[in-house]
């Protein structure tokens, strides 16, 4: 039997957020990394917090085609 149907909606406990977000951010950033390695993909994130704050990942080969395009 498989799991239930979940709702998403956002969390209305600030510090509750802050911690789901830290959380599924550093998961997000993980798999990022394993699918640039493991399939010889590239790959960018780009993250914003809901204070503004940024968290970037980026496969050497999408740095080197960003700078080669400015």
């Amino acid at each position: 039997m498989g799991r239930g149907k979940i709702v998403i909606r956002r969390i209305d406990n600030s510090t509750s957020r802050q911690v789901t977000f830290s959380k599924r951010r550093s998961g997000l950033l993980k798999k990022a990394k394993e699918l640039a390695i493991l399939c010889d993909a590239e790959v960018g994130v780009i993250i914003f917090s809901s204070t503004g704050k940024l968290y970037d990942f980026a496969s050497s080969r999408i740095v080197n085609i960003l700078k080669s395009t400015e």
